[in-house]
């Protein structure tokens, strides 16, 4: 009986483990899809960009994301094939497992077959039958004899059908595992194009370094635009988060029990959000960042910095009450959407199609996204989360 249950299980688990396996390189799957189409998105802006020093550094700064984007596939890639290695593993244990359970079973019923037609004492099969001490007790053993035969032949039949099922699931990701290798491979070699790509457009912004002085009026310039879009951004959100300070010291805001469950639903789709964009990709991550051709040249973002194609809206990633429109003087216009205790902000908008008190769902478009045509159309979302007055690395929220 001990035997049967363990074949059960080994049956169990040999069906159930490798579905859980499965959702494991769903999910890697669509984080590598998510990056090769990040990464068309982003030669598809490098295509739009011509040859002069400016756009050159631009170009430099969307091989840095695409640079990145390619190494998410990577590394998915390895993921993918470390999780297929562990499946070839358990399914090549399970079918050892498998073949010793049926040798074992067609080594008993052959014992059966040489007992029950070729044993000539008093074991055999029709003397076993005949020497019982009535009828009814010849029958009971004729029926127990036929029941067991059949029983061994059934479960034979089971577990040679389970091995062959495994053989076949085996094959199949004996293939995955190829077909991944071939992808990692021509991965990495797209890669190495790539930053011998990157390493042409450093050489020709090389003299760009020599030259800082020269363009440390437009850092400057670029800088100060950037802090007065902020400064700006946070006297609105100052202005719209409000507030009365409690007996601790510390400002409280009252909610509408509507707010709260917002604030709550917001809260809880942290790292789910869906972009700010249609289609997108992250040039300018938030906090303190490097230049990328200038050493020892930094900028401090308080929000992200997402590119997409020319004629892009700006979305809202949830459902909120939009409460501050407004322009930036240098940095167009902003809109501000209020999610109970969290405001997201979506900043060089060159027309807003909402006003203060709509109320908006998620992926509603909100407005244009500028297009500079002195920068080959260059077209940039700046986007902020905020928790009352304090802000948040977006990045953090959206999905991945």
């Amino acid at each position: 009986m001990s035997r049967l249950k363990f074949i059960f299980v080994c049956l169990i688990f040999a069906f159930t483990a490798p579905i859980a396996m499965g959702q494991s390189l769903e999910e890697l799957q669509k984080r590598r899809q998510k990056a090769e189409e990040n990464i068309k998105i982003i030669s598809g802006l490098i295509t739009e960009t011509q040859a002069s020093t400016k756009k050159e550094l631009e170009e430099v700064r969307l091989l840095n994301a695409e640079i990145k984007e390619r190494k998410v596939i990577i590394n998915s890639l390895n993921a993918e094939l470390n999780v297929i290695n562990r499946q070839l593993s358990q399914l090549r244990s399970e079918m050892a497992a498998k073949q010793n359970e049926i040798d074992l079973l067609k080594e008993e019923y052959a014992k059966l077959i040489y007992h029950q037609y070729y044993a000539k004492n008093d074991y055999d099969v029709l003397m076993f039958v005949l020497s019982a001490n009535n009828l009814a007790e010849s029958y009971r053993r004729y029926r127990y004899m036929k029941q067991y035969s059949e029983y061994c032949e059934l479960k034979v039949q089971e577990i040679e059908e389970a091995q062959a099922d495994l053989n076949r699931k085996m094959a199949e990701v004996e293939q995955k595992r190829a077909e991944r290798t071939g992808v990692l491979n021509e991965r990495k070699q797209e890669n190495t194009k790539l930053q011998k790509e990157k390493n042409r457009h450093d050489g020709i912004v090389q003299k760009n370094k020599r030259d800082l002085k020269k363009h440390r009026a437009d850092l400057k310039k670029q800088e100060a635009e950037k802090n007065k879009c902020d400064s700006a951004i946070e006297k609105m959100i100052a202005k719209d988060a409000g507030g009365s300070k409690g007996k601790d010291g510390k400002t409280q805001y009252a909610l509408t029990k509507e707010e709260q469950l917002v604030s709550g639903d917001f809260e809880k789709n942290q790292g789910r959000l869906p972009w700010p964009v249609e289609k997108g990709v992250v040039v300018g991550s938030f906090g303190l960042q490097p230049h990328p051709v200038w050493d020892h040249v930094t900028t401090n973002n308080k929000g992200i910095y997402i590119q997409c194609p020319p004629g892009s809206d700006a979305r809202a990633v949830f459902e909120g009450e939009v409460t501050q429109c407004f322009a930036i003087p240098g940095s167009n216009n902003a809109v501000i959407i209020k999610h109970g205790l969290y405001r997201t902000v979506y900043a060089n908008l060159s027309r807003v199609t909402v006003k203060v008190g709509d109320k908006v769902k998620a992926k509603q478009s909100i407005g244009k996204i500028y297009s500079d045509p002195e920068n080959n159309n260059k077209t940039e979302l700046y986007f902020q989360v905020w928790k009352d007055r304090s802000i948040h690395n977006p990045e953090n929220w959206l999905a991945k």
